[in-house]
């Protein structure tokens, strides 16, 4: 999700589900982006740094990443960008399209971190694995990045449209086979509208089978930790400065 500060979102009349979901499940109340603009945060989140992207411009990072990691244990990834035109499309943007649950919105390239990874956009059989949203399946591969349209994520629409588009999506997630085997799902976004910690004082909601309903998770964290989180699950080693940071505390 995009450019809301923690205060829009957690206890907001204009964000219903969002705040059902944090008292059937968790929040994390400490998070904070690590910069702005939007793009960096999303490079962070899977590779453990902005990689020197200081704006949302067009990169191409020769560096190591989540989806690397994910691989390189065994498992799968898929990225599912709502409204990507497909084929390894490496376009800035692209006009709104009708892909799976809510709005038509526009598809934008800053905000699909895979693609910036030259690793991924030059091998064919990587990139074939960043989709749109209507194929979706909980169950497709072990690590799966949602990120919604510029309508659905908040950043060019209400927060009330966000919160539609995840009532109508995340079902098909907290009521998966896929997720009562003992998935983990984050809900996040990508940066807050203040300086606070960098980026903005973000939420981050926190769902799992068999989490203690209305747990609270607090403690300074960024982007890092949550990549951390995922690499710890798995075992896999801490990227850059994901090796700092604290992993959220909900995973045995």
């Amino acid at each position: 999700m995009e450019n809301q500060e923690y205060g829009s979102i957690v206890g907001s009349g204009d964000a219903p589900y969002l705040n059902g979901l944090t008292a059937r499940y968790g929040l994390v109340t400490g998070m904070h982006a690590v910069t702005h603009p939007s793009e960096p945060n999303y490079i962070a989140l899977v590779s453990g740094g902005t990689q020197g992207v200081h704006d949302d411009g067009v990169h191409d990072l020769d560096a190591p990443s989540l989806f690397d990691q994910v691989e390189s244990a065994g498992r799968t990834w898929h990225v599912y960008e709502q409204g990507f035109p497909g084929d390894c499309s490496t376009v800035v943007s692209a006009g709104a399209v009708a892909d799976g649950p809510g709005q038509p919105g526009d598809y934008a390239r800053k905000h699909n971190p895979a693609i910036s990874f030259t690793s991924i956009s030059r091998n064919p059989s990587r990139c074939a694995r960043i989709t749109g949203l209507a194929a979706f399946d909980p169950a497709a591969a072990d690590f799966e990045l949602i990120v919604p349209n510029e309508r659905n994520d908040m950043h060019s629409s209400s927060v009330r449209t966000g919160d539609d588009f995840l009532r109508a999506f995340l079902p098909s997630i907290l009521e998966s086979p896929a997720f009562a085997s003992g998935s983990l799902l984050i809900v996040t976004w990508d940066e807050g509208s203040s300086n606070d910690g960098g980026g903005g004082h973000i939420a981050t909601v926190v769902a799992t089978p068999g989490m203690a309903p209305g747990s609270r998770f607090d403690g300074p964290m960024t982007h890092y930790s949550v990549l951390r989180t995922i690499e710890d699950a798995w075992g896999m080693p801490a990227l850059g400065a994901a090796a700092d940071a604290s992993a959220i505390p909900i995973l045995p």
